[in-house]
């Protein structure tokens, strides 16, 4: 069945759903009415010579300028051709997509004055598979994603290039193949089509979904780590957290005991120190607080996703046309820039457990850098090289892009979210972190070959996913290959599907 986008109940999993997998949208009957409404109100306003910003004026420094009525018959086009001036490589089809479906969900509210035909060829072209090439970099969060939105209006004026079919097209040839016609832009148009902060929050909502299935991920990691150094399990009571009240902490611990449940570590048969390291006993509170933080930007992520981000903003029930700052991006970069720091923080965690598991002052009787022949063999030495060498980038990228505004249009547009960048590096982040997971699912993997009792029900079945594609490292061998696999393993969230399956849905 196709998503019904009516303005509210956009969820990120929606959304991923189309974006990724090419499920179907429709506009609600009643979303259709409200954009009617609102168009008919803006041509009574275009007619009766009411100035409006960005129907009538120019925009940005510009806006004090009043166009004449044959000025404003083009002026959405030169608007497009002005802004759309990113640069870089095509942004990924499927945020493209995403972008795409949060901008009609904007429109379904009926306050962006624009004709139906707009947003009715959106979704045509969301449907039918036509995403315009965008290039990745070129918004600053403010006024919206301008400059990779206006890569999308241009496509509506059949200019421009666009993907279908696999192909790169001119954006006409694309939409002629798939039979869509082309609206043209009319008075407000083309800035209802731009301006919001659509490509940022698309780019950011795809980073949520990655960002909880490799939380989960991180926390099978800590649990094989923690059964591979015979871990004292009082820390991960969940009662012990309940306390202290942090939802994320007793979340992961309930978690964790889920996946060691079963293992001769709960039962008392093997001898514990009274006291683990930090990396190890305050993995809930570590991992939790970056549950909590990716949780709060789920909820900001949902309300743009929901919320009416355009400028200006028309209110047909009170005749009324209110100018503001509704695409500003902070509402959403600064979160983000809180969840790509949490994502960086559990990597770290996991570093530090994974050097327990290689140096042998700390890893409990394992061999050093897990190898039977250390000496003339270095194991997974260099494994932890590659891991510390992602972390510090990741921790440049962590860096909040949110507070490095510089200001544009001669000072009109004087701070600026720079969302698009935090939604850049966020993606990089996570790149980065699907590396770190890999090595510590690998070290694990190959500490618990080298104990002898019965792991937990979670672990063992984590452990057959990794042995499944990396085998135990009984000599040297170039790790590049392993690394690169156990990488594209924890991206492609098999790890997480196969616990599932044995242990039931993580919280």
């Amino acid at each position: 069945m196709s998503i019904v986008l009516d303005g509210s109940g956009l969820t990120i999993e929606k959304l991923v759903q189309v974006a990724r997998y090419g499920e179907k949208v429709e506009l609600a009957p009643e979303a259709l009415e409200r954009i009617k409404v609102c168009r008919a109100m803006l041509e009574k306003k275009i007619d009766a010579g009411e100035i409006m910003y960005g129907v009538n004026t120019g925009i940005g420094e510009f806006s004090e300028v009043v166009l004449t009525d044959e000025q404003v018959k083009q002026f959405q086009r030169y608007l497009i051709y002005n802004h759309a001036a990113g640069i870089g490589d095509p942004t990924p089809i499927e945020a493209v997509r995403a972008a795409m479906v949060g901008r009609i969900n904007v429109h379904a509210h009926g306050k962006s004055g624009c004709r139906p035909v707009i947003t009715q060829t959106l979704i045509e072209m969301v449907n039918k598979g036509v995403t315009p090439v965008v290039c990745q970099k070129g918004s600053v969060g403010a006024s919206g994603d301008l400059a990779p939105m206006s890569q999308i209006a241009l496509v509506l004026m059949g200019e421009g290039e666009s993907f279908y079919q696999g192909e790169r097209l001119n954006s006409s040839e694309a939409m002629e193949r798939a039979g869509i016609p082309i609206p043209g832009l009319k008075a407000r148009d083309g800035l209802a089509t731009i301006n919001g902060s659509n490509l940022l929050t698309a780019m950011s909502a795809l980073n949520i979904f990655d960002m909880e299935r490799w939380l989960k991920q991180a926390q099978i990691a800590c649990a094989m780590t923690l059964e591979a150094l015979l871990a004292n399990m009082k820390p991960y009571d969940r009662r012990l957290h309940e306390v202290r009240g942090f939802s994320g902490a007793v979340r992961t611990a309930q978690n964790l005991n889920t996946l060691i449940a079963g293992s001769d570590l709960v039962t008392g048969k093997l001898k514990v120190k009274v006291q683990d390291a930090y990396s190890m006993r305050s993995t809930p509170q570590v991992i939790g607080a970056a549950v909590d933080a990716v949780a709060y930007a789920r909820s900001q992520v949902e309300i743009e996703l929901n919320g009416v981000g355009d400028n200006p903003i028309f209110f047909p029930e009170y005749q009324l046309t209110l100018t503001g700052a509704n695409f500003q991006g902070s509402p959403v970069s600064l979160p983000m820039d809180m969840a790509g720091a949490a994502i960086t923080m559990v990597c770290v965690l996991s570093e530090r457990r994974f050097n327990r598991l290689t140096n042998p002052a700390l890893s409990v009787g394992l061999p050093p850098f897990l190898t039977k022949g250390a000496g003339m063999m270095s194991g997974m030495m260099l494994s932890q090289y590659t891991a510390d060498m992602l972390i510090v980038e990741q921790r440049i990228l962590s860096t909040p892009a949110s507070i490095q505004s510089i200001p544009a249009a001669a000072d009109q547009e004087d701070f600026v979210s720079m969302g698009m960048n935090t939604a850049i590096k966020n993606g990089q982040i996570l790149d980065n972190a699907y590396g770190v997971l890999g090595i510590e699912f690998m070290g694990a993997a190959q500490a618990l070959d080298f104990r002898d009792f019965t792991p937990g029900n979670g672990v063992l079945a984590a452990k057959e996913v990794v042995r499944q594609h990396v085998e135990f490292l009984d000599e040297d061998r170039p790790l590049y290959a392993d690394h690169n696999t156990m990488k594209a393993l924890v991206q492609s969230g098999q790890i997480l599907e196969a616990v599932e399956k044995v242990v039931g849905p993580l919280l």
